[in-house]
C-alpha cells in the first residue's frame, strides 16, 4: 500500500502535459464519476466535436475496465473532450463539469461509489490550473462545503474498451442508461439551455 500511495502521490506531483492543438481543436480532460454519463454531458456541448471514454489520473500502464474498478491502479474513469476553443472555451468546459454533478460529492457520483469513480479535473499549464482552482474556490463559498474534485497535471489519458464509446447513445434501453445516464444530462440540460447545440442551429 505504501508503494502505491508513493506512486500516486508522484502522478500528482507530476509536470503537466500540453497536448498541442490538432487542426484547431483543443482537448481537455475530466473525471466525474460514470464515463458513459460524462461522454453523453459534453458531446451535447456547443463547439464540443468529439468524447472519447478512458481512464486517467492513476500509476499504472495500459489500465482496463476490469483492473481500474479495483481501485488499486489510482485511474479513475475519465473523457477526453475535443473542442473547438474558438466556439468553447477551457472555462466553459469547468463550468460544465461542476454544473454536471454533485460537486460534494466524494468517491463517486450517483449510485456510483469507489475512488475509480472519484472526480478529477486536469490541468495542462498554470492558467488552465488557476481556471480550475478560482472556480473550485468559489463554488465552495457558494455551497458552504468542500467540493470534492481532484486537481491533477494532465500526464497521459488511457482509451477504453469500444464498447464504452458512445455508449449512452448506443444504448438507450439499457438500465443504468435510462435511470442514471438520461436524468443526469437532462438536469445537464435544464441548467445549461445557452450552450447546448441543439440550440445553437
Amino acid at each position: 500500500m505504501a508503494q502505491q500511495n508513493t506512486e500516486q502521490q508522484a502522478v500528482i506531483n507530476a509536470t503537466p502535459i500540453e497536448v498541442p492543438l490538432q487542426n484547431g481543436k483543443a482537448k481537455a480532460y475530466f473525471a466525474s464519476g460514470c464515463f458513459w454519463c460524462v461522454e453523453a454531458i459534453y458531446e451535447s456541448v456547443y463547439g464540443v466535436e468529439e468524447v472519447i471514454s478512458g481512464y486517467a489520473g492513476g500509476h499504472t500502464k495500459n489500465p482496463t475496465y476490469a483492473s481500474s474498478n479495483t481501485g488499486r491502479t489510482g485511474h479513475a474513469e475519465a473523457v477526453e473532450v475535443i473542442y473547438n476553443p474558438e466556439q468553447v472555451s477551457f472555462s466553459t468546459l469547468v463550468d460544465v463539469y461542476f454544473g454536471s454533478q454533485n460537486p460534494t460529492q466524494v468517491n463517486g457520483q450517483g449510485p456510483d461509489k469507489g475512488s475509480q469513480y472519484r472526480s478529477i479535473i486536469f490541468y495542462q499549464n498554470d492558467e488552465q490550473k488557476q481556471i480550475i482552482e478560482e472556480k473550485k474556490e468559489v463554488l465552495a463559498k457558494k455551497l458552504n462545503a468542500s467540493i470534492a474534485a481532484e486537481v491533477y497535471p494532465f500526464t497521459q489519458f488511457w482509451i477504453a474498451e469500444d464498447y464504452h464509446q458512445n455508449y449512452e447513445k448506443l444504448h438507450p434501453e439499457n438500465s443504468y442508461i435510462q435511470n442514471v445516464s438520461i436524468p443526469r444530462l437532462k438536469k445537464f440540460k435544464s441548467k445549461f439551455p445557452e450552450l447546448l447545440k441543439e440550440n445553437k442551429k
